[in-house]
């Protein structure tokens, strides 16, 4: 079963890639006490979610900002290596990375999918949550292949 509104973040270890490096984190602790964006993609480097989804979330931080949002979160099943070297990339230090290197979040959220047949093994799918001090307030999760309610634009409707 998935994630609803209402549910509390699941407690499972993430790596928060940063300049220092590597630093784990748990979830409930980077969620209390504030209200966090958080959106997931299948992989770093991938064509829409680099092309479409991290972009949408750089260009619209400040509007996130303003409508209540303390941080914004990306994380997705890569190691904090590759998150980090894709924010420095395309992202922005308005967006923190959170790498999911096992699945163990995406899979604890029930938000897990197979991407086996593309060569990328079990990850998270695309899907965008607004947690407020460890509660999650949306979730919207895509539909395989689309991008549409997990974007910061529609996050923005939502606020």
């Amino acid at each position: 079963m998935s994630i609803s509104v209402g549910d509390k973040i699941p407690d499972v270890k993430l790596v928060k890639a940063t300049a220092e490096g590597p630093q784990p984190v748990q979830s409930a602790d980077f969620f209390a006490g504030r209200r966090v964006a958080l959106f997931s993609v299948p992989g770093a480097f991938t064509p829409t979610c680099s092309a479409k989804h991290l972009p949408g979330f750089v260009e619209k931080a400040d509007d996130l900002a303003a409508k209540g949002i303390d941080e914004i979160a990306c994380t997705a099943v890569n190691d904090a290596f590759v998150l980090g070297a894709w924010n420095k990339a395309g992202g922005s230090d308005a967006i923190t990375m959170l790498a999911d290197g096992n699945g163990d979040f995406a899979a604890a959220l029930g938000l897990e999918m197979d991407g086996t047949a593309f060569g990328m093994g079990k990850r998270g799918q695309r899907f965008s949550l607004v947690v407020n001090d460890g509660v999650v307030e949306q979730v919207n999760v895509e539909a395989p292949g689309d991008f549409n309610v997990s974007s910061a634009d529609h996050m923005l409707g939502q606020l």
